[in-house]
């Protein structure tokens, strides 16, 4: 087996309307469908990134929260791809987002940052290009 490129992940929120908002209109993300599930009461949100990778936007009633601090075992965060960090992190704050401060990753060289979702999930923006 060899696995050729991430597929989609899923993400489980606790306001689907806040989520919709937050990954649409400050992500920028297309929607390619949205779905009702009635036997399930459950939102599900395809959301396209422009490499064709997706995301699953999901609302379940009651579903658990997930810690994030400490950090624990398995999936720890979702990272996207910007060409220009500068004016990302600008984009996030005039919105009302908190943003950590930029960092350089000293193996790749790479700048990246952390914020989160709605719901506390770490979201990871790095720049593709150099700074």
């Amino acid at each position: 087996m060899k696995p050729l490129r991430i597929h989609h992940a899923a993400i489980i929120c606790s306001d689907y309307v806040r989520s919709k908002r937050f990954y649409t209109e400050v992500l920028g993300l297309e929607v390619v469908a949205e779905t009702y599930r009635a036997a399930r009461e459950s939102w599900k949100l395809d959301l396209a990134l422009p490499d064709g990778a997706q995301i699953e936007l999901f609302s379940f009633p009651d579903a658990p929260t997930r810690p994030s601090w400490p950090e624990a075992q398995g999936l720890r965060h979702l990272a996207l791809v910007v060409d220009d960090l500068d004016c990302s992190v600008a984009r996030l704050v005039a919105q009302g987002i908190a943003v950590e401060p930029v960092r350089l990753d000293e193996l790749t060289g790479a700048r990246f940052t952390f914020f989160a979702d709605p719901d506390g999930l770490p979201l990871e923006l790095v720049e593709t290009r150099a700074g």
